[in-house]
């Protein structure tokens, strides 16, 4: 075959496909760094990652833009279709598929306010997961003794609600949590404070106050974090942040919204003289319902007296019952005892055709031979027993060491014990002689042990 030498000029230069990707990736991260992009949010995905993908898009052409969950969390608001938005952030190039891509670190929304708009976005997700609903809001303790308020420690806020307290019912408990309520570190300050009210159990109903201020200033209080902890306190807690016609995420979560800080010491515990007004609204309620309770006991009793008479039919009834069951009674006993009766004549006759009086006679004759047996019995047993007695008694007599005593013998005893051997009298020991007659109390001066050829025998 005849080969053709084709001439193309200049040597090409050659890539592969990793090599131009990468070149264009470099190229495009060195031209567009930080750059802001308008356009129309559409397509927005949230898979289980946790990143947000989107597109970009205006009349003409489309980006793909990606928001990773590290910068997404930090967003005041969340991409949401159809919304026209300025994004700021850097153009990738994605070699995987080819395409380029919007790394995007910040959403501004056009022509509606970031804030605003999260604000909804929060509140309308919040709405759904039920933590509006009025049926988990808790009922504020009537006559709280002890109330805690998270707030700053100074400015107006707090001494206003302390004066509000102490003039309106003296001798409150109150415990401050001090926090930040706007700026770095506020969320978590302020989250703590409920937190800790929650945990200890101290507080009867939990205050959260601020002072008014604009969006920014009040943003604190319409975070997610602050709303579930408010949502998730085991204390009763009241909204007081800005003024009346502010409104924030946590005036919505929590179990009463008060239109100021002033309005929330007002509305946690009434003056003295509006809680004896209650009191004596009380007890004239009260004396109604006794009334009331009174009046309808004396018409049933008034109806029973006016049915008085089927009363007494009724009653009467009864009482023939009564009697006739007494009729039956009285004539079921008086056959039994009829009974029982000629039963008795029966047994008594048949007695008296036996002779009991032969019996008698014989049984007499019977005791009276057993008796003299027995009496004659009884002689020789104790003439037997007392002849027993005296042989033994005669016996001990020679045994006993009185006896011995009698010879001119005694007996030698140490703490009532009998001394037997020289180890059970010590020299210097105290000891007692028993003599036939008396005894004779000694002292040891000598003790020569058996078998020493010092002794005199």
């Amino acid at each position: 075959m005849e080969q053709i030498a084709l001439n193309w000029g200049a040597e090409p230069n050659l890539y592969t496909v990793s090599d131009l990707t990468q070149a264009m990736r470099e190229a495009l991260n060195e031209r567009f760094t930080d750059i802001w992009v308008s356009g129309e949010i559409s397509g927005t995905r949230v898979p289980a990652s946790g990143h947000y993908y989107f597109t970009l898009k205006d009349e003409t052409a489309q980006l793909r833009c990606v928001c990773y969950r590290m910068t997404a969390r930090l967003l005041k608001f969340k991409p949401q279709d159809g919304i026209a938005a300025l994004v700021r952030g850097r153009i990738d190039f994605y070699e995987a598929r080819g395409e380029v891509q919007m790394i995007v670190e910040v959403i501004e929304p056009q022509g509606h306010g970031a804030l605003q708009l999260a604000f909804e976005q929060l509140k309308r997700k919040l709405a759904a997961e039920g933590l509006f609903e009025a049926a988990r809001k808790r009922p504020i303790p009537a006559f709280p003794k002890r109330i805690g308020i998270v707030t700053s420690p100074s400015g107006a806020v707090i001494r206003d609600i302390l004066q509000i307290l102490e003039r309106r019912f003296a001798g409150r408990h109150v415990r401050i949590f001090p926090a930040q309520v706007q700026g770095e570190g506020s969320i978590e300050q302020v989250t703590a404070g409920i937190d800790y009210f929650s945990r200890s159990g101290w507080a009867e109903v939990v205050i959260v106050a601020r002072g008014g201020g604009s969006l920014e200033d009040l943003w604190t209080f319409n975070e997610e974090t602050v709303a579930r902890s408010i949502a998730a306190s085991a204390v009763p807690v009241i909204s007081a942040v800005g003024h009346e016609t502010d409104f924030t995420i946590a005036d919505f979560v929590a179990d009463l919204r008060a239109p100021t800080p002033s309005a929330a010491a007002e509305l946690v515990i009434g003056t003295r003289e509006s809680i004896e007004e209650r009191f004596d609204a009380a007890e004239i309620k009260l004396r109604q319902s006794i009334r009331l309770s009174l009046a309808l006991l004396a018409r049933r009793f008034h109806a029973l007296a006016v049915d008085r008479t089927r009363l007494h039919r009724a009653i009467g009834k009864q009482m023939q019952r009564v009697d006739e069951m007494d009729y039956r009674l009285r004539d079921r006993w008086r056959g039994i005892l009829d009974s029982r009766r000629r039963a008795l004549d029966l047994v008594t006759s048949r007695l008296g055709m036996s002779d009991v009086r032969l019996k008698l006679a014989g049984g007499r004759r019977r005791l009276g031979t057993s008796e003299a047996s027995i009496r004659q019995a009884m002689r020789f047993e104790l003439s037997r027993a007392q002849g027993e007695l005296a042989r033994l008694e005669a016996h001990l007599r020679q045994l006993s060491p009185l006896n011995v005593l009698e010879r001119g013998y005694a007996i030698v005893e140490r703490d009532g014990v009998i001394v037997k051997s020289p180890e059970d009298a010590p020299v210097g020991s105290e000891i007692t002689v028993r003599l036939a007659e008396g005894r004779i109390g000694a002292r040891v001066t000598r003790a020569t042990p058996a078998g020493n050829s010092e002794l005199p025998w």
